[in-house]
């Protein structure tokens, strides 16, 4: 077939350069890909759709989660066959039949088995840490790993975040092995459970107080573990300014992480022992959890906009704590949210408007570090017309201190 040739190739074998020589290849099931054998199975029409044929799926372990448009849903088993037979590591296809956030107030929806076992305990790897849970009872989008990894990388060790909505904790737990204090919330009571188990299972349990327990709003600290992060299982918007008094009183009553001193040391090449040079490996390390809240963290993107009037009076009475009397900053809030596909920079002003009609206050786009700004980054398309964005700003000072009432 030459009209496949290349140029190059074309002008080559024009010119005796090149020679070819016939030669069969025969390629049975096992060297297409699923692209490839998806192209030949399904009707012609379908290969020239705008969308084409289904090829993102959204992976928890070993179960691929599929989104099938109607067009597709002849095929479904077809489909489903296909990607357990060419995806390593699958070996359940589901495909939702309802919509996330609409039909469940806990992000779940509902879904049909289309190939392999009816299993959906699964065991999930990201950015370094590993997250068992069942997927038909808590929400998880792979999609997200970068998403999660760019809010997580600015967090600082020895600072406080509070994770308002934080499902089975892929920003917590991530956070937490890097030395941050995380107030880690979800009002899903399986997703609690699953939080509760994964920060045990990657070792970033709470922080220790010394001498006595805490009495806050939402529970009792206990004095058996000593690191970094704590699961809540309350309703969000009670759970804002819940988490900042909280923190506050942990502050106070001297909570603090306990790190060992690494051991360090050079190898002895005669006598294969090993000496220390210069810390002590019993050496114990205080890190203590600090008053106030770094960042807020709100990843329910259907609805999480609307959380925003419950950060009014979030410090009222506790303005000392912050600049100009201190070199505090107030917290920066990261809120996630949907918007529809539009020109230029469309979306971005949308969300701002959303932002500043739930807060009372003006917020536009720019910088958010610059008070009355908001940085509105796009963090992936969820339809053709639909948009998810993270939009990020610092509390304004007339919220965070205004009345609660």
């Amino acid at each position: 077939m030459t009209d496949t040739w290349t140029p190059l190739i074309r002008d080559a074998v024009e010119k005796q350069e090149l020679g070819v020589v016939p030669y069969d290849l025969s390629l049975d099931y096992a060297h297409w890909t699923y692209e490839e054998v998806m192209r030949c199975l399904l009707p012609p029409d379908m290969r020239d759709s705008n969308e084409g044929f289904p090829t993102g799926y959204n992976q928890a372990g070993h179960v691929a989660h599929l989104n099938l448009r109607d067009e597709f849903l002849p095929y479904k088993k077809l489909i489903a066959e296909v990607l357990i037979d060419k995806c390593p590591g699958v070996r359940t296809v589901i495909n939702k039949v309802a919509n996330v956030g609409k039909e469940s107030e806990f992000r779940t929806f509902a879904y049909e088995i289309l190939a392999g076992d009816d299993d959906l305990s699964v065991e999930a790897r990201e950015n370094d840490c590993i997250f068992q849970f069942d997927y038909a009872k808590v929400y998880w989008n792979s999609k997200l790993e970068g998403e999660h990894r760019r809010l997580v990388h600015l967090f600082k060790p020895g600072e406080v975040v509070c994770d308002v909505m934080a499902g089975i904790g892929p920003f917590a737990i991530p956070a937490g092995k890097r030395g941050v204090f995380v107030w880690a919330n979800d009002y899903n009571p399986e997703s609690y459970r699953s939080l509760e188990s994964n920060i045990k299972r990657n070792k970033v349990q709470r922080p220790h107080v010394p001498s006595r327990s805490i009495q806050g709003n939402l529970l009792t600290f206990d004095t058996q573990v000593n690191q970094y992060v704590h699961a809540f299982n309350e309703d969000g918007r009670l759970f804002i300014r819940n988490a900042a008094d909280f923190v506050y009183a942990a502050s106070s009553s001297g909570a603090h992480a306990v790190v060992k001193s690494k051991r360090t040391g050079r190898k002895n090449q005669q006598k294969d022992t090993v000496k220390t040079n210069e810390q002590d490996p019993n050496l114990e390390q205080h890190i203590p959890v600090p008053p106030t809240i770094s960042h807020f963290v709100m990843n329910l993107p259907a609805s999480a906009i609307t959380f925003l009037p419950h950060f009014r009076g979030l410090y009222v009475g506790r303005e000392h704590l912050f600049a100009p009397h201190t070199s505090v900053k107030l917290p920066m809030v990261h809120v996630h949210c949907f918007a529809a596909k539009g020109e230029g920079e469309a979306p971005m002003l949308d969300v701002c408007e959303r932002i500043s009609a739930e807060l009372g206050v003006p917020i536009k786009l720019g910088d958010p570090e610059v008070a009355g700004e908001a940085a509105v980054l796009e963090v992936r398309a969820v339809a053709p017309n639909k948009r998810m964005f993270c939009a990020s700003f610092r509390i304004p000072t007339e919220v965070a201190f205004g009345s609660r009432e």
